[in-house]
């Protein structure tokens, strides 16, 4: 508990009117004085007496980067008290101040808006609030150290918007997904994919001559995997490519599976998949593949310090030209898991949380 500037004001006039009255004399200085001295005790007494408020948070949903959400934090007191609420903002959000001034009465709700800044999973709190007394005289800071996330999607980019001849290369592994089911083998011919060369039937012939899986015709949506692959400090570009990707297969209605070093995920499909794709790259981190996992890999897409590049059948192909000079869903927005694109309030375009 401390004396706000107002309560070191009183105190200074009751110093001085002590002075005065030590120096000429009570009698009018102590009808300022001895009230004055009342009041700082009375504060001083209620403000040490203040129960401390309870505090509850309302949870806050995902989203992408540039949207907004509502913090709600709920305050419940047993009398009214006069009170500063601060709540932290982590990195990676930003809010105007979120100082309110307020009094606190039974259960008082309080809102601000903050904005997804960063991909992550960003932290909000801890929150603090300072209660005084009706005078304003004495101020005491209860401080809540717990805190909450909110999880920020990595930028989905439209590619759409890149060079038609590229595309034809994702459009192509979209085709050769839907043709799913093994139908026989045959000898390699010049321009087959590599990765549906099956290299144990190559190895047990005597002239070490290639063959390639051959798919029966089937209207079935298949698979694709994608693999992932950064250095340390790429991993916002990485998650970001690998999001627009993914995002791009899923509306060519492909099963789209992801491996991003030692994790991965099966082949699925739909918004909910969708989303649980964005939440793992949200939090994705620099690890490298091992062999097998880029040779398997329909895409493979890597980034280090000479950009991000996304390969597909040993073709290389740079994700600046992928999405565009511009690429971005609606500023920073995305789309969901089933193909179609969301409209928020504010006109950004992505998945309503």
């Amino acid at each position: 508990m401390r004396l706000t500037s107002r309560g070191w004001g009183a105190l200074a006039v009751v110093a001085f009117g002590a002075v005065m009255s030590w120096q000429y004399g009570p009698r009018s200085l102590d009808a300022v004085v001895i009230p004055l001295l009342v009041v700082v005790g009375v504060g001083a007494l209620t403000t040490a007496r203040a129960d401390r408020p309870r505090v509850r948070r309302a949870p806050i949903s995902e989203g992408f980067l540039g949207e907004r959400r509502t913090v709600t934090v709920a305050i419940e007191t047993d009398s009214s008290v006069a009170a500063t609420v601060r709540d932290d903002v982590g990195d990676g959000l930003a809010a105007p101040d979120p100082t309110v001034e307020t009094t606190l009465e039974g259960e008082t709700e309080l809102e601000y808006e903050l904005t997804l800044k960063k991909r992550g999973e960003r932290r909000i709190g801890p929150l603090s609030i300072a209660v005084r007394d009706v005078f304003g005289l004495w101020e005491r800071r209860f401080e809540y150290e717990e805190t909450q996330t909110v999880l920020a999607y990595p930028r989905v980019y439209d590619l759409q918007n890149g060079a038609s001849h590229d595309l034809e290369v994702l459009a192509d592994v979209a085709r050769e997904a839907n043709r799913e089911e093994f139908d026989h083998l045959r000898e390699y011919q010049r321009g087959d994919p590599l990765r549906e060369v099956h290299w144990k039937s190559a190895a047990k012939r005597p002239d070490d001559e290639l063959v390639v899986k051959e798919f029966a015709a089937d209207e079935t949506v298949g698979a694709a995997t994608v693999a992932a692959e950064c250095t340390p400090g790429r991993e916002d570009e990485l998650a970001a490519a690998v999001a627009s990707v993914a995002t791009y297969l899923l509306e060519c209605e492909v099963r789209v599976g992801l491996t991003v070093g030692t994790e991965g995920h099966p082949p699925g499909a739909g918004r909910q998949y969708h989303r649980s794709l964005l939440r793992a790259l949200a939090v994705l981190e620099a690890e490298e593949l091992d062999e097998r996992d880029r040779a398997e890999a329909d895409v493979l897409v890597q980034s280090d310090a000479n950009g991000t590049t996304v390969v597909v059948d040993d073709r290389e192909i740079p994700f600046d030209r992928l999405r565009g000079a511009d690429g971005r869903r609606g500023g920073d927005g995305g789309i969901d898991g089933s193909g179609s694109s969301n409209a928020d309030a504010d006109g950004s375009q992505g998945v309503a949380a």
